[in-house]
C-alpha cells in the first residue's frame, strides 16, 4: 500500500493529530494549503484526511457542502481513500449507545447539515472514492484553546471550579484526539478490508461533570466546586456574537445522556487501547500548569 497522505487542515485539532500519527506510522504526509487546487495536491496520495472545518461554526450551511464537494472531487481524481471525522450531531435525541445503525434524526440545523454531508460521502462511495467516517464526541486536546473542555469546562479550574453546561450527572461522549488519530491511522491501513463506506464510532471516553470534578480533585489534591454556566448568556449575545448563537443550538447535548458504541472499532482494531481517562485529564491539568 502506498503510504502517502494529503492532510487538509493540518494546523487544526483533528488534522494536526492525524498528521502526527501518520508520520509516526511511517507515512509520507503532505499538508494542503488552503485556496490551492485540492485535486492537484491529492495527486499520488493514497489517503486524503479532511480536517477542514469552518472556525466557530461560521457559515456551515454554505461552507460544509463546498468542502465536501471539493474533497469528494479530489478523491475521485486521485483514487485516494477519504478519511472524514464525523460527529454526533446527526443522531439528535436518539437513545444511546450511538453507532452505525442509529437512525439519523437531527434536531438542530447543524445536525441536518452534517447528516446531509454524510449522505453525500455515502452516495459517492458507491462508485468511489472509498470513505472512512470515524465518528467521535466532543474533542479533547490539552492546551488547545479552541476546545470546549479547555475554553469553558476547565476555564476556571485554577480557582477550584468546574463549569457545567447542563446537569452535572448527564453522561457525555468525548474523543481524546491523539487516540482518535491513532485509530484513524489503524483503520486507514486496513485498505479494502473495510467496506467502501465505513461508518465507525470512536467511543473514546464518556463521563459526567460530577465524575470529571471528582477526578480533577483527586489528581490535584484540591476540592472542586461545580458551577453552572449562565445559559442566558448565549441567548443574550446571540444577536451580536455568532459563536454564542451556534453554541446555544447544541446545548441539548449537555442534557441528553449519550455515548458511542465501542464494538465496531473493537471489531476492526481488536488490539486498540485508549489512553486511560486519568492520564487524559492529567495531561489537561499539566497544560494548565496545575500539576
Amino acid at each position: 500500500m502506498d503510504k502517502t497522505a494529503l492532510v487538509l487542515g493540518a494546523s487544526g485539532g483533528f488534522g494536526g493529530q492525524v498528521a502526527l500519527a501518520l508520520q509516526a506510522a511511517g507515512w509520507r504526509v503532505n499538508r494542503y494549503s488552503r485556496g490551492t487546487d485540492m485535486a492537484a495536491a491529492a495527486k499520488g496520495a493514497a489517503l486524503i484526511v479532511n480536517g477542514l472545518n469552518p472556525p466557530a461554526y461560521h457559515a456551515w450551511d454554505r461552507l460544509i457542502p463546498e468542502i465536501t464537494a471539493s474533497v469528494i472531487g479530489a478523491g475521485r481524481t486521485s483514487g485516494a481513500t477519504l478519511l472524514v471525522p464525523g460527529n454526533v450531531y446527526p443522531y439528535g435525541m436518539e437513545p444511546a449507545p450511538w453507532g452505525p445503525d442509529t437512525p439519523h434524526r437531527p434536531t438542530s440545523r447543524k445536525g441536518r447539515i452534517r447528516a446531509e454531508m454524510e449522505t453525500r460521502y455515502r452516495d459517492a462511495a458507491e462508485h468511489g472514492p472509498r470513505t472512512i467516517l470515524l465518528r467521535g464526541g466532543d474533542f479533547l486536546l490539552p492546551g488547545a484553546p479552541q476546545m470546549l473542555m479547555n475554553r469553558m469546562i476547565l476555564g476556571k479550574v485554577a480557582r477550584g471550579r468546574i463549569t457545567a453546561l447542563g446537569p452535572a450527572d448527564v453522561i457525555h461522549a468525548y474523543a481524546y484526539l491523539p487516540d482518535m488519530a491513532r485509530a484513524a491511522v489503524g483503520l486507514a491501513t486496513l485498505g479494502d478490508a473495510l467496506p467502501a463506506y465505513a461508518d465507525i464510532p470512536f467511543a473514546g471516553h464518556a463521563f459526567t461533570i460530577n465524575d470529571l470534578a471528582a477526578r480533577v480533585a483527586r489528581l490535584t489534591g484540591r476540592p472542586m466546586q461545580i458551577v453552572q454556566f449562565p445559559l442566558w448568556f448565549f441567548t443574550a449575545l446571540s444577536p451580536v456574537w455568532e459563536l454564542a448563537r451556534e453554541l446555544r443550538e447544541m446545548l441539548y447535548l449537555n442534557r441528553h445522556p449519550h455515548w458511542l458504541d465501542p464494538d465496531p472499532l473493537r471489531h476492526w482494531l481488536p488490539g486498540f487501547q485508549d489512553t486511560p481517562l486519568d492520564a487524559v485529564i492529567l495531561a489537561h491539568l499539566q497544560a494548565l500548569r496545575l500539576v
